[in-house]
């Protein structure tokens, strides 16, 4: 029995056609440890257009950590700070913009990301979520309690917000290119 062939990349001049029928910015939501940034990066890069991380934004824009703001001021004056960087972002269209895991269910940011973007979805299984979130002691969610507990219960509050963006990639362990591809290739088939 062989195994089918994999799909070839995309030809360059394949996605010069798809990267210049996407005329809005593309807005990678999901939850922390999916691979936003480091997908988004790749994105942008395959596409040619610019990055940015909606979370290093809020850092310049605050000139304060993500947990400092969590700790000094809460998760709601995080959420609208977040929803007035990710506008403005939008505003000055950004070619990929990648958003934190819980911006999406904000209604407002969702509504304004729905209406002016392409929301793409990446999803990952659990375990993936825990080995990746592992790297990092940045997360302020995942700070106080067991991680796969946590990100167990995050993935089933937030799915159904997460749904509501039209296209859904799902990240597995592999290069990020391969998630960046799989993007490109469900944006062409929903455009």
């Amino acid at each position: 029995m062989s195994a089918e062939p994999a799909s070839p990349d995309p030809a360059p001049a394949d996605l010069a056609g798809i990267a210049a029928r996407i005329t809005r910015p593309v807005v990678l939501v999901g939850l922390m440890g999916v691979g936003k940034s480091t997908v988004g990066r790749k994105l942008a890069s395959l596409l040619r257009r610019d990055f940015v991380d909606a979370d290093e934004a809020i850092v310049e824009a605050a000139q304060l950590s993500i947990p400092e703001i969590f700790e000094q001021f809460g998760e709601h004056y995080f959420r609208d700070g977040e929803r007035r960087v990710i506008a403005r972002l939008i505003e000055e269209g950004h070619g990929v913009i990648a958003t934190g895991g819980g911006a999406f269910v904000d209604p407002s940011t969702r509504a304004l990301i729905l209406e002016r973007t392409i929301a793409v979805w990446i999803d990952a299984d659990i375990d993936t979520l825990v080995e990746r979130t592992a790297r990092r002691n940045t997360r302020p969610l995942l700070s106080n309690g067991n991680p796969r507990e946590i990100l167990t219960r995050l993935a089933a509050e937030r799915a159904p917000f997460y749904a509501q963006a039209p296209i859904r990639v799902v990240s597995e362990n592999g290069p990020h290119a391969e998630t960046a591809r799989a993007i490109i290739e469900a944006i062409d088939q929903w455009l």
